[in-house]
């Protein structure tokens, strides 16, 4: 779909080149039924890309038979033949353990679909055959490899960067395993985008204009086919440092509910069609018990559901259901909505779970906005006014391609070869992670020691993201461990837990710290340092471990003070004051978090809070010992600036005091006052990952090529099709061509039967052998013939370009001789083109007419079924010589050169003839005229003798009736023409 102009106000997209060989990108909205695809290229700002069918959606399912792979509307189609090697809904089985009850759910939905225990990752496989086994990851790779190839038809080009989008309830679990299937399929992801936030930045880089410094809060319902998400967006302009005052959307709050869909309504209105028909009884058989029979109940159910949002009833129909007995039910929408009557009850939940989290009421939201096909249907609608209570519910956004084109904007915004407008986005951390710790304490009184575990907070409920967090352990001195493991999760219901998975992400055990502390035994330690960063795509990493150290530095090396300040000064000098590295993901400033005595209480009364400096002071009031090692750490750190800052500016002094070099050097010579520096030790990290395990880099690199062998293989079968579809093709084409008209006629008996007895033996051999010919075989046998056929198929297609190219060369030669016979024409004194010129136009035309005539009386001798003498690139050949020619003269006419222009006297006697000639010859030379007069004369500039005629063809003449009125004229035409120039100026 063509983007209406206006649209590019709101984002430019500026190509920068670069030496890459893809500019483009792409994104690809993942949901659990359909997928939406979007590029971004040079030239086109953002399109929705087509598949092979020209929809603008695909679904989400591979059919894996033996020796292929069919995808999208192919792999549904095969569903209704052989259900059980399609795949479909993988979201439900991503990053989630065999025993999940989602699985579980999976299973009993599709009973036919064998799936198996992977023992060392305890996730689910796909079971083909006895070698055939997949996990979901590699199906999703295969898809993403598909969305790939989709993109790079559309777009002309090969794209390796995209932009996925994932349900913003993803745990880190499920968000690695998306990224474990894009790496599966070689594509490099930008972000894994939550699709809540892709949706909201469709909706705000069209608005750019409404958003201002007033806070706007929008509410996002999304019902799709598997889940359902509400989502509280904020939009208001902000000002940044680089870019100035621009708009900015941030996730205020989120409610979902993984089963709530399109997908559950689908399922109730197939088992409502399969127990009326069993209720017919036309069979004995159960129609429950036949995979083929369900497939097909379960595509019609989902097109019955499509009608009934629009109408009040419609006939389900199905051919040959089972056993060859044809169905067909009226289902009215009444009973479509009974059926689903308990589902409508939940479309509640997620609007109130949002404004929990927001902490908002629906007061405080001004619009709610419908996302997801699932919303089509009256009945959602009808229960969400009723919850949000309002006039109406926006539908002012496509609701089934937002996500995909926000998706795209953000992947321009990322990508290196493109430029877009700003747009920032505060992105939630849905579930909260904390680390926790256990260490021993002495108890009071020589009770003796304890294990007590402490608990600190790392990212909050609703945290924004990206960031990064610094946890600070300062009572270890030797090797331990500490947990990160997800928040306090209360706000979940039951079943949303048991479908969570495992709550502990990690087991990080550090190496080194023993050695680090016998290491710097003689300097105060600041603790031990870990580094978390949780990046764009919502996913936590542990980046390092450091082991910190302070020390006094006594002042007394010269040379060291002299190299410290000449170095601070060339850093202030190109601009670089800071030493701290630079974090471009950082949203919130590095927060410091300190381990003490069982601050587990207030950490859990704590979690509401936001992640600033004023948590740590709060955390620290109940711990003496930490607190003062946290405050001389501050400390030390400004004593550094300070020093830095001193030395930055007696460098910049020093530069300046050439005169008084010697006391300068006095002072430098005297003792400096002790300083303190921080040294720092990497710690080794060995991570024990604990919800479900990640593919070894072995078990990557296989999957890979696994996933490229089979698209490899793919593409010689589409390949080996398409050369034995084109054979084939041209074998029936020619033979049907050999009875027509125009073939009869340029061709003998004898090439006829030739013809036809070579396309009989390729025919009979690609009837016996063809479908085990390779694709090089079925290629030789297509060149065979075309070989054969060349000169018949020539003498054809050259009688069909006569006509129109002889009546074009006789067209030009016309027009020709007309303009040469116009030009030839023309006075002496006129005349634009010099007699080589015409000489040579008129030699052009007379070869060409010669050429013509005698090659069309030799080809008219000429029997039809010989080869041409007449050729219709010979005719082309002419044609562009002639009118080259033509076209010379032509463009020369439309910019001709003035011409001095002698004297004419308009009286026809003699009396009159010599009396002008008299005068002529006292008229003064221009120059002498101009020398004389005190006014100024134009005397380059042409008088107008007609007003028809250009005035810069003419020269100006002295002398004669009517003189000064032509200099006046002509004067005045200068000035104004003088004062248009300086205008320009």
């Amino acid at each position: 779909m063509a983007l209406p102009m206006w649209t590019w106000s709101f984002f430019l997209l500026m190509f920068i080149p670069l030496q890459t060989d893809s500019l483009a990108v792409m994104s690809v909205d993942l949901g659990s039924e359909w997928m939406k695809i979007a590029i971004v290229k040079p030239g086109v700002p953002m399109e929705i890309v087509l598949n092979k069918e020209s929809r603008r959606k695909t679904p989400v399912a591979v059919a894996l038979k033996e020796n292929e792979r069919l995808f999208g509307e192919s792999a549904v189609a095969m569903n209704v033949k052989n259900p059980s090697i399609v795949v479909q809904y993988l979201q439900n089985l991503l990053g989630k353990k065999i025993d999940n009850p989602q699985v579980k759910r999976y299973q009993h939905w599709f009973p036919y679909r064998e799936l198996v225990k992977e023992e060392k990752r305890e996730t689910s496989l796909f079971k083909l055959s006895e070698e055939t086994l997949y996990s979901a990851e590699e199906v999703l790779g295969m898809v993403l490899n598909y969305s790939r190839s989709l993109a790079q038809e559309f777009a002309e080009q090969p794209i390796k960067d995209v932009v996925i989008t994932v349900p913003p309830f993803f745990n880190q679990a499920e968000r690695r395993a998306v990224l474990h299937a894009a790496q599966m399929a070689s594509l490099k992801v930008l972000q894994l985008i939550n699709d809540n936030a892709a949706v909201a930045l469709n909706y705000g880089v069209f608005r750019r204009k409404d958003i201002n410094a007033t806070a706007q809060n929008i509410m996002f319902y999304d019902m799709g086919s598997g889940s359902s998400t509400a989502t509280i967006v904020t939009y208001q302009t902000t000002k940044t440092k680089d870019a100035g005052t621009q708009p900015q959307l941030q996730i205020r709050g989120v409610g979902f509910d993984r089963t709530l869909g399109g997908f559950e309504m689908d399922l109730r209105l197939r088992d409502h069609l399969a127990k009326r028909f069993n209720e017919q009884k036309k069979t004995k058989k159960n129609v429950m018990e036949n995979p083929r029979a369900m497939a097909k109940l379960l595509k019609e159910a989902n097109r019955v559901k499509t009608v009934l949002s629009a109408n009040a009833d419609h006939i389900a129909q199905i051919e040959g259901l089972l056993d060859d007995i044809d169905f067909k039910l009226k289902v009215t929408r009444q009973e479509f909505e009974d059926l689903c009557n308990d589902l409508f009850e939940k479309v509640a939940k997620p609007v109130q779970e949002a404004l929990s989290s927001a902490e908002m009421n629906m007061e405080d939201i001004e619009q709610v906005i419908l996302v997801g096909g699932a919303t089509r249907v009256p009945k959602v609608q009808e229960a969400l006014l009723k919850v949000v209570d309002k006039k109406e519910l926006g539908k002012n956004i496509n609701a089934d391609e937002a996500a995909a084109m926000g998706a795209v904007y953000q992947a321009a915004a990322l990508s290196k070869a493109f430029r877009v407008k700003p747009f920032i986005i505060r992105d939630a951390a849905m579930y909260p992670i904390q680390v926790e710790f256990s260490r021993e304490v002495e108890e009071e009184e020589g009770a003796g020691k304890s294990i007590k575990h402490n608990k600190r907070i790392l990212f909050h409920r609703m945290a924004p993201y990206p960031q990064r967090k610094v946890i600070t352990f300062n009572r270890y001195t030797d090797d331990f461990e500490f947990y990160v493991n997800y928040g306090d999760l209360n706000f979940l219901s039951q079943d949303d837990l048991r479908v969570f998975g495992s709550q502990n992400l990690t087991t990080v055990k550090l190496k080194g710290v023993g050695e680090s502390f016998k290491k710097h035994a003689d300097e105060e330690s600041k603790g031990i340092k870990a580094h978390f960063n949780m990046d764009e795509s919502g996913v936590l990493y542990l980046d390092r471990v450091e082991s910190v150290f302070e020390t006094i530095v006594e002042g007394k090396a010269e040379e060291e003070s002299t190299l410290t300040k000449l170095g601070n000064t060339i850093s202030s000098l190109f601009g670089g004051r800071s030493t701290e590295p630079e974090k471009d993901n950082v949203t919130d400033s590095v927060q410091e978090e300190e381990e003490g005595p069982n601050e587990a209480e207030k950490e859990d009364s704590k979690e509401k809070e936001s992640s600033k400096p004023e948590e740590a002071n709060e955390e620290k009031k109940g711990e003496g010992k930490s607190e003062e090692s946290q405050t001389e750490g501050e400390k030390s750190e400004k004593t550094e600036k300070a020093d830095s800052q001193d030395a930055g500016k007696g460098g910049e002094d020093g530069k300046g005091q050439e005169g008084t070099s010697k006391p300068a050097k006095d002072e430098e010579k005297e003792p400096k006052p002790a300083r303190k520096m921080k040294k720092s030790d990497d710690i080794g990290v060995e991570l024990n990952i604990n919800d479900v395990l990640d593919p070894s880099d072995e078990e990557l690199y296989a999957s890979q090529k696994k996933l490229q062998d089979l698209a490899d293989r793919d593409h010689e079968r589409n390949e080996r099709e398409k050369a034995a579809n084109t054979l084939e093709t041209f074998i029936f084409e020619t033979k049907d061509k050999l009875y027509q008209e125009e073939y009869q006629l340029v061709s003998t008996e004898q090439e006829r039967e030739e013809i036809s007895e070579k396309l009989g033996q390729v025919s009979d051999w690609y009837d016996e052998d063809g479908y085990a010919a390779s694709t090089k075989d079925l290629k030789e046998k297509l060149s065979e013939l075309k070989k054969l056929c060349k000169n018949l198929f020539f003498k054809v297609e050259e009688r069909k370009k006569w006509p129109d190219r002889l009546a074009a060369l006789d067209s030009l030669l016309n027009h020709s001789t007309f303009f040469l016979r116009g030009a030839r024409m023309l006075p002496e004194d006129d005349q634009l083109f010099t007699e080589i010129e015409l000489t040579t136009l008129e030699k052009v035309i007379n070869e060409t007419t010669t050429w013509k005539n005698e090659t069309v009386t030799q080809q008219n001798k000429l029997s039809p079924t010989e080869m041409p003498i007449l050729l219709s690139k010979d005719i082309e050949l002419k044609l562009g010589l002639l009118d080259r020619e033509v076209k010379y003269l032509l463009n020369k006419a439309k910019f001709p050169k003035p011409k001095p222009k002698k004297e004419k006297n308009t009286t026809k006697s003699e009396s009159d003839k010599n009396g002008a000639t008299e005068d002529a010859e006292k008229v003064i030379p221009p120059q002498e005229k101009q020398d004389d007069s005190d006014e100024v004369k134009p005397a380059k500039e042409p008088p107008t003798v007609d007003k028809t005629e250009d005035t810069a063809s003419e020269t100006l003449e002295l002398g004669g009736p009517g003189k000064e009125t032509s200099e006046k004229k002509i004067e005045g035409e200068t000035q104004s023409k003088t004062d248009y120039k300086n205008d320009e100026l």
